[in-house]
């Protein structure tokens, strides 16, 4: 019988980076909590949105569940209406599908991002201003 233990990360050694603004507006922060074992394996971000903070327009290929753990979410598939979620809501954006998501203009907000198939997919467009307040 295979008696191997779970791999345990102790929160205080998650490396929280800046995430810069190449493909964020506002700050932000990430830290990995569990990289994919390969290209189209399951990868998890804890991520902290400032008051405003978003990510520009992306999509993943194996589509992304947002999972939110603290503070209140702005989350906006193209297209349709933007969703606003609190702790314990679960978004989920289908492969291929464009979106953005951030933080509400008056709270912070973290959230966990499951993504699987690749990489994310960064359009070349900020979410404007117009659109984040939409």
């Amino acid at each position: 019988m295979d008696r191997r233990l779970m791999a345990h990360q102790p929160a205080e050694s998650v490396n929280w980076h800046p995430a810069g603004f190449d493909h964020f507006t506002g700050d932000v922060w990430f830290g990995l909590m569990h990289a994919a074992a390969d290209a189209d394996g399951v990868s998890v971000l804890g991520v902290s949105f400032a008051p405003g903070a978003r990510s520009d327009w992306h999509s993943h290929p194996g589509g992304q569940v947002l999972y939110v753990v603290a503070g209140v979410a702005r989350v906006h598939a193209e297209g349709g209406t933007t969703v606003t979620a609190g702790p314990g809501d679960t978004v989920h954006a289908k492969p291929g599908e464009v979106h953005w998501h951030g933080a509400a203009p008056d709270s912070p907000m973290v959230h966990l991002s499951i993504t699987a198939g690749g990489d994310t997919e960064w359009l070349p467009r900020k979410v404007s201003d117009k659109e984040y307040g939409a």
